[in-house]
């Protein structure tokens, strides 16, 4: 469930040192502890979507992937309390419709006489409890049902779903449900921490990671701006597995609502939604998984409205979708180094 940041909760700034001619940029690594947030880049245009999705069952795009497998397809899903199920979009933002259905259903903003519109891919055996994100490893997609607004659900998991093929299938299921919790979490909801909410999945090196969203305990509309990272190690089925923790920050500047890694395993994108959207690309650690430790280059997002996720298209290239269900494009190029430090 998407909840909107309370415009009071206040964002730092520090310089970052432009050289000479504007031909480089320093960035220089902030004291251990430092609670500042990185220098925003220049303030971009405005963006303007490149395709909208207007199929009407897609209400609110809380996951966004791309296939590897079949050319121009992306898969998405709605946000919580919505049946348990995916579409599979084209870049036009036209969702895909198997042909052997196309006599009892329709897609697109116009109903059709005489047909329903479809549904999307149907999960059996699974429930949308609060669908945050979705990952792609191989040809195998992982869905973070790991929405927890208030702190205090223990039914927090990974489905995992051999890739449907969008044009000859109506209905999967899973290969497996992973239950996940967070080692450092002990009450529900806690008293003093409130950073057990997580909209951010992404694989690296075949393991599932999460980027935490965080609140003001017990205040559920007040951001905090800080986000841990997890990973989860083990893949039982029968008890749960407890993620570990790798790394932290401080201050990213706005609630994390959705991460993925480069195609080329190179980069960490990580959105995030305040009064001011941003994106943060983080190079990947040369060892170890530090990502938010890591090397960033960051870019104010203006005029996308409330950006809820993204994935690479390329290496170079990124989709962004927001609730209103535009798409927009962007490319790595326009992202400016910036120093950083508040590190957990």
């Amino acid at each position: 469930m998407s909840l909107r940041l309370n415009p009071t909760v206040p964002f730092r700034y520090l310089r970052y040192t432009l050289l000479a001619l504007g031909l480089a940029v320093q960035t220089a690594a902030l004291p251990a502890g430092s609670q500042g947030v990185p220098a925003a880049p220049p303030t971009q245009a405005a963006l303007t979507p490149t395709a909208q999705v207007t199929h009407e069952p897609i209400t609110e795009m809380s996951g966004i992937v791309k296939s590897r497998r079949y050319p121009n397809v992306y898969w998405v899903h709605n946000d919580s309390g919505d049946e348990p199920r995916l579409f599979a979009l084209r870049s036009d933002g036209t969702v895909i419709l198997p042909p052997y259905l196309s006599g009892e259903f329709s897609v697109g903003a116009v109903p059709v006489a005489g047909k329903k519109p479809y549904p999307g891919v149907q999960i059996a055996a699974a429930a949308n409890s609060d669908w945050e994100d979705i990952a792609l490893d191989g040809d195998t997609l992982y869905i973070a049902d790991t929405g927890n607004n208030g702190n205090a659900r223990r039914d927090l998991g990974l489905y995992v779903v051999a890739e449907p093929n969008p044009e000859a299938t109506f209905q999967t299921r899973p290969l497996k449900w992973l239950p996940i919790a967070y080692p450092d979490q002990t009450e529900f909801p806690g008293t003093d921490r409130w950073e057990f909410d997580c909209e951010a999945l992404f694989i690296h090196n075949g393991k599932p990671y999460f980027v935490t969203k965080h609140r003001a305990p017990g205040k559920i509309n007040t951001a905090a701006v800080s986000a841990n990272l997890y990973r989860l190690d083990t893949s039982h089925t029968d008890r749960v597995n407890l993620l570990t923790k790798v790394d932290g920050a401080a201050d990213l500047g706005g609630w994390v609502t959705s991460a993925k890694l480069s195609p080329n395993g190179r980069t960490l994108a990580v959105l995030c939604q305040g009064p001011t959207a941003s994106i943060w690309l983080f190079e990947t650690p040369r060892s170890g998984d530090r990502f938010l430790s890591s090397s960033a280059r960051r870019r104010i997002i203006t005029g996308a409205k409330q950006c809820e996720a993204l994935c690479f298209d390329t290496d170079d290239t990124l989709v962004v979708t927001n609730e209103q269900r535009d798409l927009f494009r962007l490319s790595v190029r326009d992202f400016a180094p910036v120093a950083r430090g508040g590190m957990r």
